[in-house]
């Protein structure tokens, strides 16, 4: 089940209490810039988390300004559209408010969100992504040529690795690394978590089907398109 701590209060809570009940995310950006983006990022991989549990998500978008660059700079990031935030009056329906650090947002659980610093310009979409998700959200994130080029290195030799795994017979993912995957999200939505269990992963003796498999399931929180490679490969 998966637990977030709300950061008007610093308690754990469910972030859908109730089984199959919806859960609507609403993100909060007062205009386009890195830290915004983060938040958008950390909104959709929320909603992910929750649709791998198959709790049904409303996905909301609060922006003050600069709508439409930040809906543009969102689908640069893979970040799948967000409904217009309005009243909507659902009684009952437990709202989750995803916003930068000391920002203000209506009643509900918040997720607190760091802020970016230096963040690159120019610099690859899914890159940024995952340099992004590396680290936990709580922690202010300093996008410096090291990190951005430690993110691209790890990307190309992972998709590189999925397409060559997808040559190999399908075995399905481990009852365990499936565990260890799931516990990782379910915690405070630990994405790092979920990567430090893909690096074990990509040098364990699995067979190749069950990396791979394991790669494409952990890949739909992600949202890294890691097997886009699969058929390119010499």
């Amino acid at each position: 089940m998966l637990r977030i701590i709300d950061a008007r209060t610093g308690d754990p809570v469910e972030a859908a209490p109730t089984r199959r009940g919806l859960t609507r995310v609403e993100a909060h950006v007062p205009g386009l810039d890195g830290t915004a983006l983060r938040v958008l990022l950390v909104a959709d991989t929320l909603v992910r988390a929750l649709e791998l549990t198959g709790t049904p998500v409303w996905a909301r978008l609060d922006a003050a300004r600069q709508r439409p660059e930040v809906r543009a700079g969102a689908a640069a990031l893979g970040i799948r559209p967000f409904e217009d935030s309005h009243d909507t009056g659902l009684g009952g329906t437990q709202v989750i408010h995803v916003a930068a650090e000391g920002s203000p947002t209506p009643d509900g659980v918040q997720v607190a969100v760091a802020p970016v610093e230096h963040p690159a310009e120019g610099a690859d979409p899914d890159v940024l992504r995952l340099a992004l998700l590396s680290r936990r959200r709580g922690q202010a994130a300093r996008l410096d040529a090291a990190a951005l080029q430690d993110a691209h290195d790890t990307l190309v030799r992972w998709r590189r690795a999925v397409a060559t795994w997808a040559r190999e017979p399908s075995r399905p993912v481990p009852d365990e690394v499936r565990g260890e995957l799931r516990a990782a999200w379910e915690d405070d939505l630990d994405v790092p978590g979920v990567l430090r269990v893909l690096r074990w992963v990509e040098t364990s003796d699995l067979p190749a089907g069950a990396r791979f498999e394991t790669y494409a399931y952990a890949d739909r929180l992600l949202g890294l398109e890691l097997t886009r490679d699969i058929g390119s490969l010499a």
